[in-house]
């Protein structure tokens, strides 16, 4: 499946435009500064984007970063501008085509950026062998990654990995698809399915639980969205399983509750992280508008409190005392299907 991969994004992709479905493309109008910078990047890294989401979490500068399938080098060269000089971009993939336009057009990139030295690099290697790239333990800030763990063969080896290289308080902040059911192996092993990012999909179900054994004990899903299947040949094939594309991000924070629990904590939010003044998104269910007491569970505490996001916030009370469960979470499927404009989702 690694080869069929490969030759999927290397030989039969030429540029986004030859994609069978939406699942590799991202429909999110970017924010103004993603945009900008965005324009600083060749067109060439740009016409072989085959991405879901915008991976560009915030507070990035003086971040270490880490892409996981970082393709021909798009998101990196956005997150090079974001981090700064004083940052560094590291990118990994397996397909030697797209790392060849990636590494090409290093040096124009520094140049368009204005640095002095170029802050962004390439490795060869598969994203659930980290381990042969010798990267430090506890050694990046952020890893993102932007729809390829779902062309992963062993997912759980990917998160497990992303926890070993992350800092204590570094989270994982990666677009993705899912499925709402698990898909079948034959429809698995369909290397136009596969290669669409569809049917390596994860069940949801199945990746909160193989995210907690890696050591991500609270996922956040951040935003999503349905995907719809316009080629009928696919369309049949695919019969009745539904696909979302979706980011979470996934903090590396071993002290967390297993549920949300209430311990009469609030934040406020300073309004001072660029681009973000008026709120900041933790996830989907937590929006916190700038200067409002914000009531928060224990787990969102130390997602604020124990991470890079601390000197924006202000912090009101503590874990001294404990009232129970913050608010009771559910297990519906927590995507939002083009069918309903929302279902009842839980708290995270």
């Amino acid at each position: 499946m690694q080869q069929s991969v490969k030759d999927y994004y290397g030989k039969v992709l030429q540029n986004s435009q030859d994609l069978k479905t939406n699942a590799c493309t991202t429909t999110t109008r970017f924010p103004l500064y993603i945009r900008q910078a965005l324009a600083n990047v060749h067109e060439t890294v740009l016409s072989r984007y085959y991405g879901c989401g915008l991976v560009a979490p915030e507070a990035l500068a003086g971040c270490k970063i880490l892409d996981l399938g970082c393709g021909s080098g798009r998101d990196c060269y956005v997150l090079a501008q974001l981090v700064g000089e004083a940052g560094h971009v590291t990118g990994v993939d397996m397909t030697e085509e797209q790392l060849a336009i990636a590494t090409q057009y290093q040096d124009y990139h520094q140049q368009q950026f204005g640095y002095n030295a170029n802050n962004v690099v390439f490795y060869k290697g598969y994203i659930e062998n980290l381990a042969d790239l010798d990267f430090a333990e506890n050694s990046f800030d952020v890893i993102v990654s932007n729809c390829v763990i779902n062309l992963s063969p062993d997912k759980e080896s990917v998160l497990k990995q992303a926890y070993r290289l992350l800092k204590p308080g570094g989270e994982i902040y990666f677009a993705d698809v899912y499925s709402d059911r698990r898909v079948p192996q034959g429809l698995i092993n369909d290397p136009i399915l596969y290669g669409e990012c569809l049917s390596g999909a994860f069940y949801w179900q199945d990746f909160l639980t193989v995210a907690k054994q890696a050591g991500f004990i609270d996922p956040r899903l951040v935003s999503d969205r349905s995907i719809k299947i316009e080629d009928e040949n696919i369309k049949q094939k695919l019969a009745n399983i539904n696909f979302f594309s979706a980011i979470y991000r996934l903090f590396k924070l071993p002290e967390l509750d297993s549920h949300c629990e209430d311990y009469g904590q609030a934040v406020i939010y300073k309004g001072s992280i660029p681009y973000n003044e008026d709120q900041f998104v933790l996830d989907k269910h937590h929006v916190i508008e700038a200067g409002k007491v914000f009531p928060v569970c224990g787990n969102t505490w130390r997602m604020l409190a124990e991470t890079r996001f601390k000197s924006y916030f202000e912090f009101i009370g503590d874990f001294s005392k404990h009232y129970g469960p913050f608010q009771e979470c559910g297990i519906t499927l927590p995507f939002t299907s083009h069918e309903a404009d929302s279902l009842e989702a839980g708290c995270c």
